[in-house]
């Protein structure tokens, strides 16, 4: 009786053992999105060679948009609204 016992858990242990060791499909996809973005990411793999220069905004309005995004960082931000205030009105 034990050694039947024994015998059956040991057969469903070997068996949990075992597929557990079988591939998941993902694992043959992984690492595809890593691979896609970087490939995404590298558009003019020459761009370094290319010493022309580029054109976009004039100086001035590329200091002036300069300034304009600096000034948001000389005003402290507004306090951030607490979530945990239920039930609680905030005046003592």
């Amino acid at each position: 009786m034990i050694q039947r016992y024994l015998f059956v858990s040991g057969c469903m242990v070997f068996l949990l053992v075992l597929g557990s060791c079988a591939t998941h499909r993902l694992e043959g996809d992984f690492g595809s999105s890593t691979r896609l973005m970087k490939i995404n990411q590298i558009h003019d793999p020459e761009a370094e060679k290319n010493v022309a220069p580029v054109y976009g905004m004039d100086g001035k309005a590329a200091q002036a948009n300069t300034e304009k995004y600096l000034e948001n960082f000389e005003k402290p931000s507004p306090p951030v609204p607490s979530t945990l205030t239920i039930g609680i009105s905030g005046k003592r």
